[in-house]
Formats: C-alpha cells, structure tokens, sequence
C-alpha cells in the first residue's frame, strides 16, 4: 500500500526538482516506510510506501526495468498470484519473491492495455512505457484505491490524493461548482454521480474498473471491465452443493487478503457479514501461528437506546457470542468515550481533501483505525459489501416477485413460514408485498420530487447548475422512485459512483494509518459467484438471507446465524456523544446563517427552518431526522468552502 504520485510532460519539457520536492514533500504528512524517485528527464514517478505484504518488505518503488524499458510505481496489492503465476508462467523459484509490482509489469508485458482485465486486488498503478513513450495505468474493478490526475495541454500528473496536485505551478485550488451541486443536492449517504470530477476545478479522477493511457499529450479513458459478466445461473443440484460451492469461493478470497508480515485484524459488528469474514479468516491465521485482531464499536455506558425492539445499538452480546465460538480472536469493544462527530470535523476534511457525509460514523471509523495502527496491524478486514453478495436475500422482494409472476404454490408456502419465523400475520404481509409486486404506474412516480426532505442547496446554485436534471433519473433519494432489492443488487456493482464514494473514503483513512481495508465480500470472484446463485437460494423456507445462514453452519452460532428479528444500527448515539459540544455546534450554526459568504451555496432559508424544528436541546432520538442530518453536513460545507474566501 503507497501513495504514488508522477508527472508526464509530453512536449519532453524537463521536470523541475522543484516539482518533483514540492510533491513528495506533500506526502510526508503519510507515514511510510520507504520513499523513492524515478526520473527521467521528462517523466517522474514517486512512490510513498507503506509495506503490507512480505514481498513488499523487499519492493523498491518506483521500479525500472532495464530490459523491456519500463518503469512502473504502483499502490497495489495482487490477490490472485498463484492464478497469474501459472498464465505467465512464472518460474518457480521467483514466485515466492516476485513482487506485486513485478507481477503487473509481467502482465504488462504479456497482455499490454488488456492486463488489467487479468489481475484481482486493490491497485492503482502507472506504467513508463519508454519506447512507445506513453504511460498507461489502471484502477480496480472495486475502486479501492483512488486515482488522482491534472492534464493541461501537454503536461499530465497524477497523484494518489489530491493535494499534491495543488502544489504544481498553475493549478490552481479552484471550487468545482458542478461537484459541489450534486454533493449538496444528494441527500442520500453517495457524494456525486460524477465519477469523472472532483471538488476541484482542475482535478480529475480515474474512474473505479478503468484504464488510462496517456500519449502525445491526449488522454485515453477505457473501462477494461465490470463485476457483471455473462455466465448465467449456476445450477448446481442441492442446497448442500450450493453451500459448499460457497465456502469454497468465499474462503480462497478471505486467505488472499490475510498476506501480510504483520497483524491481521477485523471490524466486527454483531451480524453475519463480519461474523463470516472473521470466522473464515480466524483457522487460516490459526495456521500460521497468529491471532486475529477483531475491533467493535459500541455505545458509551451512558447511552439510553431509544431505538425500537428490532433495532439494537449495542451489539455486544451478538458480538461476543461471535468471539467466544470461533476462537483464536483477540478482541477490543471500543466506545470512544469524548469523541465525537463535530470535534472531527476539521480532521476529517484534511484527510477526505473534500466535504463528506459519513460523520455519524466518523470518529469510530478513524477510532478503530489508529487502534489497528497501535496494536501493529497491518490488514484490517471488514464485511463492507456483504449486503449485496454473501448475505443477500431479500425475503420481501423475493415474495413480490413470486406474486407477479402468479407463482401461487410456493407463494403460499414461503409466506406461511415466513409469517411463523418473523411472528408477523398474513394480513399485515399481503398488502406489503402487493404494493412491491404492482407499484404506482403513473410515469410521473418515477421523476416527481420528493416533498419531504429538505434540501442543502441554495436554489441559484441548482439552477446554473442544472442540478436536478442531471440527478433526476439516477436512484439518489430525490424522486419517489426507489429500486427494488434486484435492482439495488446490480447497481451496487454497476453504478460507479457507489463503488468511487467507498474506495475514496477506504484509501484516504487507509494511509493516515498505514492499515490497509479489505473487504472479501467484494472481491470479484465472491461477487460474480454469488450474482451466479439462484434467488431460492436466498430465501428459503420462510428465511431471508438463506444461503449465509446455512453456510456458516458451525462457523458461527446459532445467536447470530438464525438471528432473524433483531438488526444492528449504527450510529444511533451520535447526538448523544454531542451534548458536551452541542453548544458550540448551534452557535457555528447561527455563524453559518449570518455569513453572506455561505448563502452563495447553502439554502440558509431551510438550515434556519431545520434549526427551528429541532429546537435548542439535543434529543438522542433524532439521530437519523433528516433536519439534523442537513444540519451536520451544512457545517462540514461551510468550514470546507470557507478554505476559498
């Protein structure tokens, strides 16, 4: 894992020290464990790096290879070596040392502009191709690390983050309207759709599952592949089949993402998707001698949960029930006592270099982070995608679908069980269903705003910006169209923008910390498989999320393998954690209301409407009201825009 960075001057102008100091020295505020430079007149390419594997111990970025005249630096970690060790067929005797680096030169060399459609990992790489003078480079499928770039006539660089970039001479910190317009008008948890842009002006961005060449001063973007692949449905002939087609898939994906030399650690919440990832990485780990790290955030001892019975903010119990049966675990329950959302406010903009949406989560996030950081870890896994792979099967949908298509025998019989398992009757369960089977027609549904949200953007910037048009047919919360849970599935892995927003915030906490995120439940071969299974798979006898379920059958407990009434929420105690500062964030408020300034872009009308509905007092229970959502984000806006005045 590193922070690479380079400069490509196609008029074969020299790059000036001065450039090249000036960027790297951006970097330093990352920890590293080596840096280096590679230059060449008119190219550059630098490497921050952070070692996470063995082989990496041994890495020296940027690499040049005197035979085939290339030059690579790269941020990248392979998992599927032993696969492309035998297509490339790779000596023996190299394999244990050959780098990851090595490995997507070779491929390189092999496959040219095709080789990233080859390689399975979270990379973003840039080659120097020195005699067909062009650099091409990549950014996986997922987007797990970010790709920065500025191109002006005949000069192109690139960084991992974005402010190193801002250090070259004419590029200036310019606000980027269009960017900041979608960010403010989404009011769901995604920044923009644009997977292109920046909240720079004069910065861009390689979008996630894309390449990029670079030649004659043009810039050449291609998409060189997508998680949904023709294939068709796996038809396999019993549950028993399907289940160990699973393990087998989801394990070989869990082990290529423990390569580390030092610890491996895991975020684990009270559910399956964590449960899973900890409890097929904890007997690899067992095998080699070390103990899995797990980290948990729950509520301060203090907090009231306010939130209905199948809700629970604490999942302690769930959680310990995960560590106590599958062993080799060692695990830390953190409550961050005093921390908060708004005492990390300007911390977090300085590491997101941009606005951000996520601060309910925020402070145990970065929490967990730099206690993996103490305790020596170098991966730290989670379960970020499993909603939509290993734990999928949306029971209700399922239904609806068996519905429309007048599938009655099995419609009856799945409800019947259903209703048993979840204590809920046919008669409150029919009219749900009825309405996702044969939703309102009227095309109008699909484009007619929403009228009960409030909205962040000023009306003048919407309008210049021609916002809502562009937003309009996209699924982000500002219509009453909604998808349903098939749909949902395939956008997840199809809509860029969602996979951009995950790997932007995974990469840029990831190298405060030197812990790499990494997530098996997005990893494409999980995903492709599990796209491949059969919906009866996922519902069953009355109980969604079937196949994780019976999967994980002695891998898990029974508390949290048929637990099917009670759901973890997060971030249910973020007010609560504010009452010390609640003052403080009301008075930045008013500020922000009297500040000319802020009014060119925030809607102040509906911030002084929000105030005035949640009152003076901090109420733990309005946690998830869309008023203090707007609330928070319009202060993280105002201090991020105030660094223009």
């Amino acid at each position: 894992m590193s922070a690479i960075t380079g400069v490509f001057n196609c008029n074969e102008e020299p790059v000036s020290v001065e450039t090249i100091e000036n960027m790297m020295q951006a970097l330093q505020k990352y920890p590293a464990h080596d840096v280096r430079v590679w230059h060449d007149r008119f190219v550059f390419l630098g490497c921050h790096a952070q070692w996470i594997t063995p082989e990496s111990t041994k890495e020296r970025l940027p690499y040049y290879d005197e035979q085939h005249k290339l030059a690579i630096t790269a941020d990248a970690i392979i998992d599927n070596r032993e696969e492309l060790f035998n297509r490339l067929q790779v000596e023996y005797f190299r394999r244990k040392e050959m780098t990851d680096s090595e490995l997507i030169l070779a491929a390189y060399l092999k496959w040219g502009k095709e080789a990233p459609r080859y390689l399975i990992g979270d990379f973003a790489f840039i080659i120097w191709d020195e005699q067909k003078r062009l650099l091409f480079g990549a950014r996986d499928l997922s987007g797990n690390r970010t790709l920065y770039y500025y191109h002006h006539l005949r000069q192109f660089a690139f960084c991992t983050v974005m402010n190193p970039l801002l250090t070259m001479t004419g590029v200036k910190k310019e606000l980027n309207e269009s960017w900041l317009a979608e960010f403010l008008m989404i009011p769901i948890i995604l920044d923009t759709i644009d997977v292109h842009s920046t909240v720079y002006h004069n910065i861009d961005q390689i979008p996630p599952g894309h390449s990029i060449t670079v030649a004659d001063g043009n810039i050449a973007l291609e998409q060189y592949g997508t998680f949904i692949t023709p294939g068709g449905t796996l038809k396999l002939k019993t549950n028993g089949e399907y289940e160990e087609a699973f393990r087998e898939v989801f394990q070989e994906a869990v082990t290529s993402k423990l390569r580390t030399y030092r610890k491996v650690g895991a975020s684990l919440s009270g559910g399956l998707d964590s449960g899973a990832v900890v409890s097929f990485a904890a007997n690899p780990l067992r095998q080699e001698g070390k103990t899995l790290q797990t980290y948990s955030y729950v509520p301060p001892s203090d907090f009231v949960d306010w939130t209905p019975k199948s809700l629970i903010a604490d999942e302690s119990p769930y959680i310990q029930a995960t560590v106590q049966h599958v062993g080799n675990i060692a695990h830390n329950n953190l409550d961050f006592s005093g921390r908060n959302s708004f005492e990390e406010i300007n911390d977090l903009l300085e590491l997101m270099e941009a606005p951000y949406k996520f601060f309910e989560n925020s402070f145990w996030i970065k929490g967990i982070l730099e206690q993996a950081d103490k305790h020596g870890v170098g991966v730290l896994l989670n379960g970020g995608s499993g909603n939509y792979t290993i734990s999928w099967g949306p029971a209700m949908d399922y239904y609806a679908q068996l519905l429309r298509k007048l599938r009655w025998i099995r419609f009856n019989h799945e409800l019947k069980l259903y209703g048993r398992n979840m204590r809920i009757g046919r008669s409150r369960l029919l009219p749900i269903i009825s309405k996702l089977a044969f939703p309102f027609l009227d095309p109008s549904f699909f484009t007619k705003p929403r009228s009960d949200i409030p909205l962040l953007i000023h009306p003048d910037l919407a309008e210049r910006t021609k916002v809502f048009d562009k937003l309009k047919n996209h699924n982000v919360g500002l219509t009453e169209f909604s998808m349903n849970e098939f749909a949902a599935r395939i956008d997840q892995f199809e809509n860029l923008s969602i996979l951009n927003h995950q790997g932007t915030s995974s990469t840029k906490l990831s190298l405060r910390y030197a812990v790499r995120e990494r997530d098996p439940t997005c990893d494409p071969r999980v995903v492709r498989f599990c796209l491949s299974v059969p919906v009866e798979q996922y519902v069953q006898n009355g109980m969604d999320r079937s196949l994780i379920r019976r999967s994980t059958e002695n891998y898990l407990p029974d508390k949290v393998r048929c637990n099917l009434r009670v759901r973890g929420v997060q971030g249910a105690d973020w007010i609560h954690r504010m009452i010390p500062s609640w003052s403080a964030f009301m008075e930045e408020l008013h500020q922000l209301c009297r500040d000319t300034g802020a009014s060119y872009f925030l809607n102040v009308k509906q911030i002084k409407e929000s105030l005035s509905k949640i009152g003076n007092s901090p109420k733990p229970e309005y946690a998830f009201d869309p008023n203090v959502r707007l609330l928070m984000q319009s202060l993280i806006v105002y201090r991020f825009i105030r660094q223009f005045s």
